[in-house]
């Protein structure tokens, strides 16, 4: 079964009458594309020729501009810097529909990922950023707690994108997850297991292989089907998610409710170019498509075609609704 392009278009029809809220680490995506033809004479490493240089949203804020691009209305909470590059993620923002509410800017530093990339190829990748504590400072300021609290519940569905910089703590996740579902809220979580977030009786959680191993305790192999079943009762009995999909890579998604698992959706990637961001893709859909009344299975391969599409690009990208309906069509 998959979902067939009519039944996707007035999913998308609906999700345009959707509002989401996301929070988590937000992040500034800084791409520098060159060349190299020669080694430095003074290290055996390549000079790379800068030819262009780009910026996109990162994190937190990619996930956010999914949901836009998929055409639902998004607010991002999350700590962005009062510093050059918080202005310049800021303004992509801007540009593209998705909220910000300015009194999240903070003293610490926006976090910034630099990649070199020479023909089409990652070289290397700088990271800029402060300690998680002062990441996590930011969300906690009383003033901070009640606008998301607010927030929460004003949303069609929240979604948590934790990086483990800091800003989610299980304090946060539980006032956001206490508020939202109060209001009968979906409330999605992406949990990075180095975050040690603890909170439970979320609507979904979307751990990739190696998270769900991690999270789970146990080892879960590319080609061992006989451990799933353990891994996501061992996610259920500690998280206890209503429903879990784990991101299998090129292996699809394994579907869960109950710590039982159901079903696997084989991967709708047809080429994989980049696959920085296709969590973030994953989550924005599914938590899109639910909130919108698509049951769990429907949702995955609504969220599975988005996927396939993204991996298709290079760097942390999205997809439109026109890309998603010419990807279920050639399915």
């Amino acid at each position: 079964m998959s979902i067939s392009p009519a039944a996707a278009r007035t999913l998308l029809e609906k999700l345009t009458r959707l509002r989401i809220l996301v929070v988590g680490d937000v992040m500034l995506d800084h791409y520098l594309w060159g060349d190299a033809t020669r080694i430095s004479p003074e290290a055996p490493v390549p000079v790379v020729h800068i030819q262009r240089e780009t910026h996109t949203l990162g994190g937190a804020a990619n996930v956010a501009l999914n949901v836009a691009t998929l055409g639902a209305k998004v607010e991002l909470c999350g700590a962005v810097g009062n510093d050059e590059n918080g202005a310049r993620l800021c303004k992509i923002l801007r540009e593209h529909h998705v909220e910000f509410d300015e009194g999240f800017r903070t003293t610490t530093p926006t976090i910034i990922k630099t990649r070199v990339i020479v023909r089409n190829q990652q070289l290397c990748r700088l990271d800029k950023e402060d300690l998680r504590s002062n990441y996590a400072l930011a969300s906690l300021q009383p003033n901070t707690r009640h606008k998301l609290k607010t927030k929460a519940a004003e949303a069609d569905a929240v979604i948590l994108s934790d990086y483990a910089k800091g800003y989610l703590s299980t304090e946060i996740a539980n006032d956001i997850r206490d508020s939202a579902h109060r209001a009968h809220k979906f409330v999605a979580w992406d949990p990075k297991p180095q975050g040690r977030i603890q909170t439970t009786d979320l609507d979904l959680m979307t751990p990739n292989r190696a998270e769900a191993a991690e999270l789970s305790g146990l080892s879960l192999g590319e080609d061992d089907r006989g451990v799933e079943a353990q891994v996501c009762r061992q996610i259920w009995e500690k998280y206890r998610p209503k429903h879990l999909v784990i991101t299998l890579g090129g292996d699809g998604m394994l579907l869960s409710r109950e710590g039982k698992a159901e079903k696997h959706i084989p991967t709708a990637a047809r080429e994989v170019y980049d696959v920085s961001g296709a969590g973030d893709t994953v989550i924005a859909a599914l938590t899109l498509a639910m909130a919108a009344g698509a049951d769990l299975e429907s949702a995955a391969h609504f969220a599975n075609a988005a996927a396939g599409v993204v991996v298709g690009k290079l760097g942390t990208a999205t997809v439109t609704p026109e890309e998603l309906l010419a990807q279920l069509s050639h399915a």
